[in-house]
């Protein structure tokens, strides 16, 4: 696919989403309600195949274009499992298993809650010995919810499913690469609603966007965004390549999750207390950003992991352990 198909893919599937994410979807998503006709919307265009190789099953689109994709779903905090579907059937092509039929999503680790595990039709998860698992049958033991309202379900599985090598990222990894991208997507998005509203809101007589210490918090906002968007292109590079990205990914999300707990203050800051409010844009993307920091692995885990890293490659190797990562 040309670089201008790419770009025209981009723009449809970003209208579409903003169809899919209007106000009535968003409040009944939030509230426990399966969207049926917004995932048939983009599963008719083909949009959970993206990951997957032409040659394996997909359409056929550049793996770039599909991660930036990844991307929009964060734009618009998009209520439905098409990120985890992604991924899912992309590793399940790795591993040269079947690709899902209809929704599916990730079980990362015995005990860990599962996005959207209640609606879903088949999940992946990682072996004892490093591959790839397709399991087609569960019991959701307790439904759950993250701070975004999301579905994250405790299930337990009766029978062990197919299982097969992959020989790519550890399905940990690239989970987490798949949510630092939604979170910069989220960010750049959160960015547009503080800075339209600092430019209508008036105090004193005037915008209080001509304040100069608001126009100082909307610049540390607006390069927290900027950190987090080339954390995500780090991010995106490492699951590209595979097994040797992880380090990338394990920077990349330690960066983003910062701009995360920096960014998301400062824009609550600049709303007030309306931005708390559950019906306003900018709580459903904030409490959105709260929970993907922490899933497929939290801040913290990242920055352990890296911190590990850079101890073994000892004084000596530390320059070259640092551009390897990047």
């Amino acid at each position: 696919m040309s670089t201008t198909d790419g770009e025209m893919l981009l723009d449809v599937v970003d209208r579409l989403f903003t169809d899919l994410t209007e106000d009535g979807a968003m409040r009944r998503a939030r509230a426990g309600e399966w969207l049926g006709e917004a995932w048939s919307a983009v599963e008719e265009m083909g949009l959970p195949l993206a990951l997957v190789p032409e040659e394996k099953g997909g359409f056929g689109i550049a793996a770039s274009d599909a991660l930036a994709i990844v991307r929009l779903t964060g734009r618009h905090a998009l209520p439905l499992p098409l990120a985890e579907t992604m991924l899912a059937n992309h590793l399940l092509a790795e591993a040269g298993l079947p690709l899902a039929q209809g929704p599916a999503s990730i079980a990362v680790a015995a005990g860990a809650p599962v996005p959207w595990g209640r609606f879903v039709r088949t999940l992946v998860r990682e072996t004892s010995g490093g591959g790839v698992e397709r399991v087609d049958s569960w019991t959701v033991t307790r439904e759950g919810r993250n701070l975004a309202n999301m579905p994250r379900d405790a299930v337990a599985f009766a029978t062990d499913g197919s299982a097969a090598t992959h020989g790519g990222l550890p399905v940990l990894a690239a989970g987490a690469a798949i949510r630092a991208l939604q979170i910069a997507g989220a960010m750049e998005r959160v960015v547009e609603l503080t800075a339209t509203h600092v430019s209508e809101r008036q105090q004193f007589g005037r915008p209080i966007s001509k304040f100069q210490v608001v126009q100082h918090e909307i610049a540390k906002l607006a390069s927290e965004a900027a950190a987090a968007s080339a954390a995500a292109d780090m991010a995106a590079e490492g699951f590209l390549r595979g097994a040797a990205g992880g380090l990338a990914i394990a920077a990349a999300r330690v960066r983003s999750g910062e701009a995360v707990g920096i960014g998301t203050s400062v824009a609550q800051q600049m709303h007030g207390a309306i931005g708390f409010t559950e019906e306003h844009r900018l709580h459903w993307y904030t409490t959105s950003l709260w929970s993907w920091r922490d899933e497929f692995g939290t801040h913290s885990h990242w920055a352990q992991k890296l911190g590990a890293a850079a101890l073994a490659a000892g004084g000596a190797q530390f320059w070259q352990f640092v551009t390897e990562a990047a």
